[in-house]
């Protein structure tokens, strides 16, 4: 069984205005090469602040369109990587990653207003968001419309970074969010999933086991876990002599080796399954679930600035 090539999208931490901000880069796992599709250098970028403006982040694949949002953009691209039309919202901003339904839409993570917000592929419109946080029935999400103007204050209290929709379930969770929680759309509540550490990210269900994957970034691992937070396995990212790297120590945003974030999962990949993540610096791994075998590593760059974001099996 080959291993598959993955669409990676990354945010380069620390850059100036004229700098690189990141790209797409199309990695092939089973031949050890990459290309980069897309380089995102624009002075157009909000490039003051700890990641914010800069570098593209979730992606999604919506029939032979590549949708792949920024901070506050959801860009929309064919298959050569020409950019066909984008969509704003005054709702969304510092956008982590978003995922497809298989339908009609995608969910995005606003990590900035604390909020997930749906887009409709077939009109173009995001059409309904939730805010999460505490309330007085305790914590809870509470709906509004993205399209209008009585939505939530921009405040970051939990840094929601995923949303993925996995068996008709949408679930959610984020850097400052003990628990992994499963959204229901259609009454607008949310449940308890699992318990997961802090300072993670691309939590999401793996098999059909009740078991969670997630890079465990504080802890610099991917883990896979049970819903009661015990860890069933970790996978450890590839580390760099410092010598190899460059930039390092330079900026003052956590630019450093083995961090973890970028995450999916080949369920096709035999009857092991295989972990893709991604880690600084510009590195994609694929893990044998079964195994726990590291069984292909491609470095996109050793600037230790080059932080991973978006991934995805390329579907083509």
């Amino acid at each position: 069984m080959s291993l598959p090539k993955v669409l990676m999208t990354d945010v380069i931490r620390s850059t100036q205005q004229g700098d690189s901000h990141g790209g797409a880069y199309l990695i092939d796992l089973q031949a050890g090469s990459f290309e980069q599709v897309l380089d995102w250098n624009t002075v157009e970028i909000d490039w003051a602040g700890r990641g914010m403006g800069r570098g593209l982040r979730g992606i999604c694949f919506v029939g032979d369109e590549i949708y792949i949002a920024a901070s506050d953009e959801l860009f929309v691209f064919d298959r050569s990587m020409k950019m066909v039309r984008s969509f704003k919202n005054s709702f969304l901003h510092h956008c982590h990653e978003i995922s497809f339904d298989g339908g009609r839409f995608i969910y995005l993570t606003s990590t900035s207003f604390d909020s997930v917000l749906r887009f409709d592929v077939t009109t173009g419109v995001f059409d309904r968001a939730w805010w999460f946080g505490a309330g007085k029935a305790g914590f809870g999400v509470k709906a509004y419309d993205p399209m209008g103007s009585d939505g939530p204050a921009k405040k970051d209290t939990l840094h929601i970074n995923q949303v993925v929709v996995h068996g008709g379930e949408v679930y959610v969770s984020g850097v400052g969010m003990p628990m992994m929680w499963t959204l229901d759309v259609g009454r607008d509540v949310i449940a308890r999933y699992a318990k997961v550490p802090l300072t993670t990210h691309n939590c999401q269900p793996i098999g059909d086991q009740g078991l969670v994957v997630m890079n465990s970034t504080g802890a610099d691992c991917v883990v896979v876990s049970d819903r009661r937070g015990k860890v069933m396995k970790r996978f450890e990212y590839p580390l760099y002599e410092e010598s190899l790297m460059s930039h390092v120590g330079i900026g003052d945003d956590h630019a450093r080796q083995g961090f973890g974030r970028g995450l999916c999962v080949d369920s096709e990949w035999g009857d092991r399954g295989l972990i893709v993540v991604g880690s600084s610096p510009g590195t994609v791994s694929a893990f044998d679930r079964k195994s726990g075998e590291m069984v292909g590593s491609v470095n996109v760059s050793m600037d230790i600035r080059n932080a991973p974001h978006g991934l995805e099996i390329w579907p083509w």
